[in-house]
Parts: structure tokens; C-alpha cells; sequence
């Protein structure tokens, strides 16, 4: 009796299953890691955008104007602090860097409620920035 044909055919299933085993398992591996990346960008995007809005209000005589930004859901809120070192900041369960936002009156802004936190809102976060005539700087607003 031959029975090394039967063995061969079993390993050679076996080895078939554990290829498709790693192929599933490495795919899975990447998109969990490009969408680490999409929320990376998109927190990114956030500061850019909210940067160049304080900018051009900053640059404005004055104005009132309401914006909406897109963030990760996985963000709870955005704060802005009364702190020397970043007035940005991300209320979220893993460890994400603020940042310190150029031409913000934070004490302005904060003197209500410090740290003004914004919720977000499935996946939006919406305040206004405002400038009033004769100020230097612009205060961020619910």
C-alpha cells in the first residue's frame, strides 16, 4: 500500500490554506493601516483649513463668519485653550497633538468657558470666527 499520494495532496491543501491565511490577514493589515492614514489627513486638513480661515479674517476689517470642518468620528470635541504652548486641542480617546493657532484671541475666547470645547458631530465640527472693528485678533465662537 502507497500512501505517500495522499500525503502529499494534504500538505499540499495545507499549505494552500495557510498562503490564503497570510494574503487575508496582510490585506487586512493595510486597509486598517490606510485608514489610520485618512484620519491622520484629515485632522491635518482640519488645522490647515482653520488656519487659513483665522487668516483671512485676521486680515479683514471685521466680520462674522460661520464654518464647518470634517473630522474623524473617533475626535469628541475640538478645544481651544488658554495654554503658551497650543490653544488647539483634541478631546478623543488616543493621543492626538494640538497645536498653537496663530492670530486667536484666546482670552477672549475663552473667558466664558475655558477650554471652549466644540462637540463633533458626526463627523463635523461648526463654529464661527469673528472679528470686530478695531481688534487685532479674532475670537472663535459656537
Amino acid at each position: 500500500m502507497n500512501k505517500k499520494g495522499q500525503l502529499d495532496i494534504s500538505f499540499g491543501m495545507i499549505f494552500s490554506i495557510i498562503l490564503i491565511i497570510i494574503f487575508i490577514a496582510a490585506g487586512f493589515y493595510a486597509i486598517m493601516k490606510f485608514l489610520e492614514f485618512q484620519k491622520s489627513i484629515q485632522i491635518q486638513n482640519f488645522m490647515r483649513d482653520l488656519q487659513d480661515d483665522i487668516d483671512r479674517m485676521w486680515g479683514s476689517n471685521q466680520g462674522s463668519t460661520p464654518h464647518s470642518y470634517t473630522l474623524p468620528t473617533n475626535i469628541n470635541a475640538v478645544c481651544f485653550k488658554n495654554d503658551e504652548f497650543q490653544n488647539l486641542e483634541f478631546e478623543s480617546k488616543g493621543i492626538i497633538p494640538g497645536k498653537m493657532m496663530e492670530h486667536i484671541d484666546i482670552a477672549k475666547t475663552t473667558k466664558d468657558e475655558s477650554p471652549l470645547c466644540i462637540q463633533n458631530v458626526k463627523g463635523k465640527v461648526s463654529f464661527t470666527i469673528a472679528k470686530d472693528y478695531g481688534e487685532a485678533l479674532v475670537t472663535v465662537e459656537r
